[in-house]
């Protein structure tokens, strides 16, 4: 049976026809018609939907690997980088300063990008360069069913890549008297052309312009552009991504300033063997591999916001531990467990900022984000390394100290909610 409703005045004819097994509304000036690809597009944007599911969050994992291997290698590489060129730790500060440049290109390009490109090629882009790979990866595996546990897994990619990083870069930087350590680049090189591969493979169906969705031909104007600018001026407006990256900047600082001079100053502070310590950095991502594998389920379980302010009190005694007790061994176990309660820290961030911030804005969001924790991820360890040419290394311990309080206390500054937080 069916049954017929019109409203009065000036309001719209609606006509409804109701069964046992659907309601169909016709309104007077909706579109002519509503064709099955509108279905089918409404439809495939539902994450039990996407196609080649576990092969895209495959080819994320590996893409984190990838520059899990290149962030992870660096503290190794240092010394023998500092001993070859005989320059200063102050000139270290280069380095995170061109990754950081790297990252504010990616910020200023990313809303214009996916206002043309579909994610297939910005990821196949991002194979390219870390900072379109981290953000639209974060932004895909955050969108679908058990994001939480998604996360968990390609963050502990990127720890993996973190892990195995310095074991091959200290095996290659110390197989000879005179150090060829620059060699070691040629593995990430070789695992990022896999890397573009699979992406390629498992975003095949997303490898297309973005199309408007009407059927009217593409003519390049402003749309796109003004589009593109209203999202990054949404995006600069929304207070909750301020305090977010507010928190990834001290992250970032105290993680990447953590692996990058944990080497030196066990070297110099310590009296350790180059060709030893170099291994210690290991002990540090493993626990953090660890803590992203182990540590998820708990931390979706009983809340965000309790835990990871319960993981930076223990990463704050854990610092104070490998600062205060001047023995190799204690503090090789201390960095460990500072890397596995560290080590969910980065994906909860994700898990919350995702949930905090409009869909509409949050790829451009996200990327502003992790552009404004690479600035703590480059401004911390090259301050430190100016500092440790005056002072000496030993400066490095009163930092991180400082910057795991400060990552606690920005947590607990960002946007309360009961439901999202559970506490």
């Amino acid at each position: 049976m069916s049954q017929l409703t019109e409203a009065h005045g000036t309001r719209d004819l609606h006509m409804e026809i109701k069964s046992q097994n659907e309601t169909m509304e016709l309104q007077e000036r909706s579109p002519p018609q509503e064709t099955p690809n509108e279905h089918i597009s409404t439809q495939s944007s539902k994450p039990e939907e996407v196609k080649w599911r576990y092969a895209k969050v495959l080819s994320a994992g590996l893409s984190f690997f990838v520059a899990g291997i290149n962030d992870g290698s660096l503290g190794s590489i240092i010394p023998y980088i500092i001993r070859t060129y005989g320059i200063g730790t102050n000139m270290i500060a280069v380095l995170y300063g061109t990754t950081f440049f790297g990252w504010l290109l990616a910020a200023l390009t990313n809303s214009f990008l996916t206002n043309q490109l579909d994610l297939g090629w910005i990821l196949g882009l991002g194979a390219l360069g870390q900072a379109y790979n981290d953000t639209h990866a974060n932004t895909f595996v955050s969108s679908l069913n058990g994001a939480h546990r998604l996360l968990g897994f390609i963050h502990a990619m990127y720890m993996g890549g973190c892990l195995v990083g310095p074991f091959v870069a200290t095996g290659v930087a110390s197989a000879n008297t005179d150090s060829k350590w620059y060699l070691f680049y040629l593995f990430p090189l070789g695992i990022g052309v896999a890397n573009l591969v699979l992406v390629g493979v498992s975003f095949h169906d997303r490898m297309r312009r973005r199309q408007s969705q009407t059927a009217e031909p593409y003519v390049p104007d402003q749309r796109a552009t003004n589009s593109a600018m209203k999202e990054m001026k949404d995006t600069l407006a929304t207070p909750a991504v301020w305090l977010l990256s507010l928190f990834f900047f001290f992250l970032l600082g105290a993680t990447i300033t953590t692996g990058g001079w944990m080497v030196e100053f066990l070297v110099n502070v310590r009296d350790g063997d180059v060709s030893k310590m170099g291994y210690v950095p290991a002990g540090f991502y493993g626990g953090a591999f660890l803590g992203r594998l182990v540590l998820a389920e708990p931390t979706h379980r009983f809340g965000e916001r309790r835990m990871v302010f319960l993981y930076s009190i223990l990463c704050v005694g854990f610092q104070l531990l490998f600062w205060l007790v001047p023995n190799i061994i204690t503090e090789a176990v201390a960095v460990s467990l500072l890397g596995f309660f560290s080590g969910p820290i980065f994906a909860a961030g994700i898990s919350v900022g995702t949930k905090i911030i409009k869909a509409e804005i949050r790829s451009s969001a996200l990327a502003f984000v992790f552009v404004l924790g690479q600035v703590g991820g480059s401004i911390f360890p090259a301050f430190t390394g100016i500092i440790a040419a005056q002072k000496g290394v030993q400066v490095l311990q009163p930092v991180l100290v400082a910057l795991w309080v400060a990552t606690g206390g920005s947590w607990l500054i960002l946007p309360r909610d009961l439901e999202l937080h559970r506490d």
